[in-house]
């Protein structure tokens, strides 16, 4: 097993999340912080006053790979993940991917409602629906849907909410995503056949 060694003070990272937040991140009596020093080896500093958080390496063997990985997790946190489902991005192959609606839709706070609404869909089931097909967590949180899962699966997740902001038809959507996933997953099993 190799081993990074960083050097104490260079691989800070400095991140501000949204004050509505810091609860989660915190957890209740400080768990979530101290799970996630725990599980990456890091340091992590939270300044209550302007939502701001520094995330170091906790001793010189701490990969600058962990100090990434914490800063991915309470970016998730901060678009509005709970830490549970944030804890997807402890795995290697997963990612986070953020769009920012404005982008889509323009900065018409109306029209913005409007492609949210499409994206969560009646109770939320547009959503539930896009998870369900894609394997990967959907959060539309403020002006951004962030999504994370495996690079592919996050992909298609991505394309998916990208067409509902275009205005697609949801059924539109789902065939597209039905293929797609139909056609990832031969992929996978080519791959997988391959390789034994």
């Amino acid at each position: 097993m190799s081993e990074h060694r960083t050097v104490p003070g260079v691989t800070k990272v400095y991140l501000r999340i949204h004050e509505d937040r810091l609860g989660v991140l915190i957890g209740e009596k400080g768990e979530v912080l101290r799970d996630l020093e725990a599980r990456l080896g890091v340091k992590i500093t939270v300044n209550s006053v302007d939502s701001s958080v520094v995330v170091e390496p906790a001793s010189a063997y701490t990969p600058a790979s962990n100090v990434i990985k914490c800063q991915e997790i309470i970016k998730a946190i901060d678009y509005c993940y709970s830490y549970e489902r944030a804890s997807r991005l402890y795995d290697d192959d997963s990612v986070l991917l953020v769009l920012d609606l404005k982008d889509l839709a323009g900065s018409s706070e109306s029209h913005l409602q409007r492609v949210k609404g499409r994206i969560i869909g009646e109770e939320g089931r547009a959503r539930k629906t896009l998870e369900e097909m894609t394997g990967a967590y959907i959060s539309v949180c403020r002006e951004f849907v962030a999504i994370i899962g495996d690079y592919s699966r996050a992909e298609l997740a991505r394309q998916a909410v990208e067409m509902l902001a275009q205005g697609r038809q949801h059924s539109t959507v789902y065939k597209f995503l039905d293929r797609a996933i139909r056609e990832l997953k031969r992929r996978e099993s080519v791959d997988l056949w391959r390789k034994m």
